[in-house]
C-alpha cells in the first residue's frame, strides 16, 4: 500500500513553469548598472562634475519616485529589485550635462510615474521608461537637451556636421572625445559593457546586430540613391554618433519592452534600425534613435502576435478559427 501511494505520487506532475532558476530581476539588473558604469564614467570624466550631477539626480528621482508610489497605493516596495536605478542612469546617461537640476527629476518622475507604476509596474509598462522621460523632456525642453556646448568641449555634434555637409574625426566619435549626452559619447566604453552583458547572456545580437546592419542598409542605399559613393569614413561615423550604440544594446535590448520570439527580436531590430536611417537621413533633426525605439517598443504586440509560433499539433485553419471564436466571446 505505502509502496502504491509512493508510485502514485511521483507520478504527479504540476502545472508549468518546471524550471528553476537562480537569475533574478535584481541580478539581471545588477549587471546592466556594471555594464553601463563604463560609459557612465566616461561621460563624468569628460564632462566633469556637472555630469555625475546629473546622473546622481536622475537615479534619486526614479528610486524616491518609485518607493513613494508604492508606499502610497500601498503596494509591496519594489525598489531593491534595481529596476528603477538601470531607468535613472539611463536617463540620466541621455541627458546633455548642462541641463537644470529640475530637468533629470522631471524626466525621472515622468519615467516611473507616467510609464511605469501607472501601468502595472515592471514587467507592464508598453514602453522604455528611460526612452519615453527623454522624449517627454525633448518636447518640454527643447532648447536645454539639445545644448551639448561645455566648458570642455564647445564644437557641434558629429551628427550635425554630417548633415551639414561636413567633415568629422572618426577616432575622436570612437574614443568619445565629441560633444553630445552623457553617455553616448564613447563608442568603446559602450562596446565594452555591451560585452559583458552578452558574455553573462543577459542580451544577445540578435536585436543590437539587426538593428545596425538594417541602419548600415539604409544609410548606404540612401547615399548610393542620391548619387554618393559608399564612404567607409561616412558609415562608420553613423554608427559611432549620437545614440545607436548605447541603444542598440542597452535599450532596444529591455526586456519588457522588445519581443520574445527569435523572429520578432529580428524583425524588431529591423524596424528600429530603418526608422533611425530614416528620421537621420530625412528628418530637420540629426539623431533619432530614441523615436525609433519608442515606436518599434509600440509595435512589440503586433510583432508577437504575427511571430508567436503555432502550437504542436494544431493546423494553422483550426488556430485561426479558435482565435476567431475567443475573439468573439
Amino acid at each position: 500500500m505505502n509502496e502504491e501511494n509512493t508510485s502514485t505520487k511521483l507520478r504527479r506532475v504540476s502545472s508549468n513553469p518546471h524550471t528553476r532558476s537562480a537569475v533574478t530581476t535584481s541580478n539581471i539588473m545588477f549587471w546592466v548598472t556594471v555594464a553601463l558604469l563604463p560609459a557612465a564614467g566616461y561621460g563624468v570624466y569628460h564632462f566633469g562634475i556637472n555630469a555625475l550631477i546629473i546622473l546622481l539626480l536622475s537615479v534619486a528621482s526614479t528610486v524616491i519616485s518609485e518607493f513613494v508610489y508604492e508606499k502610497a497605493m500601498k503596494k509591496p516596495v519594489t525598489v531593491g529589485d534595481l529596476s528603477a536605478v538601470v531607468t535613472g542612469l539611463l536617463l540620466g546617461m541621455n541627458l546633455p550635462s548642462t541641463v537644470m537640476w529640475y530637468v533629470p527629476v522631471l524626466g525621472g518622475i515622468f519615467a516611473i510615474i507616467v510609464v511605469k507604476m501607472l501601468f502595472g509596474g515592471l514587467g507592464q509598462n508598453f514602453m522604455n521608461p528611460a526612452l519615453a522621460a527623454r522624449c517627454f523632456l525633448l518636447i518640454s525642453f527643447p532648447a536645454a537637451m539639445t545644448d551639448f556646448h561645455t566648458d570642455a568641449v564647445s564644437q557641434a555634434t558629429p551628427l550635425t556636421a554630417l548633415k551639414n555637409g561636413e567633415s568629422v574625426n572618426v577616432l575622436n566619435m570612437v574614443l568619445g572625445n565629441i560633444p553630445g549626452t552623457i553617455g553616448e559619447t564613447s563608442m568603446v566604453a559602450i562596446v565594452i559593457g555591451a560585452c559583458i552583458l552578452i558574455l553573462l547572456g543577459i542580451i544577445d545580437l540578435r536585436i543590437p546586430g539587426s538593428m545596425i546592419v538594417s541602419f548600415v542598409a539604409f544609410v548606404v542605399i540612401v547615399r548610393l540613391a542620391g548619387g554618393h559613393s559608399i564612404n567607409p569614413a561616412y558609415i562608420s561615423a553613423q554608427l559611432a554618433g549620437g545614440g545607436l550604440m548605447l541603444g542598440a544594446f542597452f535599450m532596444a535590448t529591455d526586456y519588457v519592452t522588445s519581443p520574445i520570439t527569435g523572429k520578432g527580436k529580428y524583425i524588431f531590430g529591423i524596424f528600429i534600425g530603418i526608422m533611425t536611417g530614416i528620421f537621420r537621413m530625412f528628418g530637420n533633426a540629426p539623431e533619432g534613435v530614441s523615436y525609433a525605439i519608442v515606436l518599434g517598443n509600440l509595435l512589440v504586440p503586433l510583432i508577437e502576435k504575427w511571430t508567436l509560433p503555432r502550437a504542436f499539433g494544431i493546423p494553422a485553419p483550426v488556430k485561426k478559427k479558435a482565435e476567431k471564436e475567443n475573439g468573439r466571446s
